[in-house]
């Protein structure tokens, strides 16, 4: 192992930093990538792990030849590095890959851990879940009961344990398994998952956590104090929200939850033997979870990922991106008519660095397409696939406004106020995306209805420049890109 600590080279280490458009004043700028909770950019150095493991590739469950011991290192190596990063115990715990993200896991567990105790039908979900850490429970594991969160809206901060508490005795017995999310993917904040799960344990229920949003940007270990009762059952996340675009989910879980019970999904690789007459399930962790041809490079490159993060550290990782999170709510605090949404005292209430905000008067698809267009600011806009919390964080503006329901052209005003602006944090941020993103605030703020006259809305609540346009297939053409690869091949027999 290198002795490589140095932070400030690895948040440059992003080949996608260099990506530049052109806009809708003509000008060509540097994109100010601020949308990485959707997903963020690839890690070079990761990246080249990949690339590098690819002249050896071959399936994996062989060691008849080079190639199949290579990648079976690698994709065993990428194992070790998921139990190393949440510090998770390997003769007790067991990681496993899935899918393309976090979702296909939660939907695997949720199947497997109702089928464990079907009489424990009660799952408890905090009201800050996206999508994914909300319906896998609701379509498998019986009723899911929401519990609220601390303050009022629209500063609404983490769950609140006490009401988690009397939800807990309420169903006493019945509760399976508390699924939390360690951040939220709209507000940044943090949830106390080490106290939940002592919560839920002293009830006999399980801890289920989507780490998606947190393992990027702190430290999250299966225990804080290394003590049973505050040990998160299972800890799932995505690996493209963990700078590795194109990897799979991930969950680490305690193997006695899988212990004893057929695997949810049957097929190659998972079984010792298979006859006519039956098949037998291998045993072996994590190999028993993991039916199918794997994707060994995307494992390996979130291996190297997070092999990268713990020679960083973090705790530096943590502390520089709270100090930009403060550079960013402060910055948006002190602009007339930002709302910032989920309570903004970092020392009250904590949170990673994602921020929620809108602009008074303003349609969140119209503020974004103007960052987009003229300021070269990546940010998203919507719901971000928790609509029960938005709307939640948004109850007190959507009663003031003057609207029919019934009336003619309702559905499109609704839709187009019914969400908010997020701005995201990844180790890459600067400076820079900050200052981008807060002088298009002022600008926009200054000048509504200039840039307005420049957009139409369509029946989804998106903004359309009326003269600017810049299809994704204009910026990048796959088929384009196959022609001159294809080119560069016909070509290097006359450069030889």
């Amino acid at each position: 192992m290198s002795d490589f600590s140095t932070l400030a080279a690895l948040s440059r280490d992003f080949p996608a930093l260099a990506t530049r458009y052109q806009l809708a004043d003509g000008r060509i700028t540097r994109r100010h990538y601020l949308d990485s909770a959707a997903s963020t950019l690839a890690m070079g150095c990761a990246r080249q792990v990949a690339d590098e493991l690819l002249p050896h590739y071959a399936n994996t469950h062989s060691q008849a030849h080079f190639s199949a011991r290579i990648v079976n290192d690698a994709y065993d190596w990428a194992h070790q590095q998921v139990l190393k990063f949440t510090e998770a115990d390997p003769v007790r715990h067991t990681a496993f890959f899935a899918g393309s993200g976090c979702t296909a896991t939660l939907n695997r567990l949720a199947r497997t851990l109702a089928a464990q105790r079907p009489e424990r039908n009660i799952v408890l979900a905090s009201l800050m879940e996206h999508h994914a850490n909300d319906l896998p429970h609701r379509k498998h594991a019986g009723q899911v009961v929401h519990i609220p969160l601390i303050g009022q809206a629209p500063a609404l901060g983490a769950v609140d344990l006490a009401a988690l508490e009397r939800l807990l005795d309420h169903y006493r017995g019945r509760v399976n398994y508390v699924a939390i999310a360690a951040a939220s993917n709209v507000t940044g904040i943090v949830n106390p998952v080490h106290d939940i799960a002592a919560l839920a344990h002293a009830y006999g229920a399980w801890i289920v956590v989507d780490a998606s949003q947190a393992l990027a940007h702190a430290l999250l270990p299966i225990s804080d104090t290394g003590a049973a009762e505050r040990e998160l059952d299972v800890v799932a996340f995505s690996g493209h929200k963990l700078y590795a675009p194109g990897a799979p989910g991930v969950a680490v879980a305690r193997r006695a939850l899988l212990e004893g019970n057929e695997p949810d999904e049957v097929g190659g690789g998972m079984v010792d033997d298979v006859s006519l007459a039956g098949y037998q399930i291998t045993r072996r962790f994590p190999d028993r979870e993991e039916a199918g041809t794997p994707n060994m490079l995307g494992a390996a490159q979130l291996g190297a990922v997070l092999n990268a993060l713990q020679r960083v550290g973090m705790t530096a990782v943590h502390a520089a991106e709270q100090a930009r999170l403060r550079q960013l709510l402060t910055g948006l605090a002190a602009i007339p008519g930002v709302r910032i949404y989920g309570d903004p005292d970092l020392d009250r209430t904590p949170r990673l660095g994602t921020v929620a905000f809108n602009l008074d008067g303003l349609e969140h698809g119209l503020v974004a397409a103007v960052l987009n267009d003229y300021f070269n600011v990546a940010v998203r806009n919507g719901c971000f696939c928790a609509h029960p919390y938005v709307r939640e964080l948004l109850k007190p503006e959507l009663w003031t406004l003057d609207i029919d329901p019934d009336a003619e052209g309702a559905a499109l005003r609704l839709k187009s106020w019914q969400g908010m602006m997020r701005a995201s944090l990844g180790l890459y941020s600067d400076d820079q995306d900050i200052a981008a993103l807060l002088a298009g605030v002022r600008a926009l703020q200054a000048r509504p209805n200039d840039y307005r006259a420049h957009y139409a809305a369509d029946g989804e609540g998106n903004f359309h420049h009326r003269t600017f346009a810049a299809p994704g297939r204009t910026l990048f053409d796959p088929e384009a890109a196959l022609d001159r690869a294809l080119a560069q091949l016909t070509a290097r027999p006359a450069m030889l």
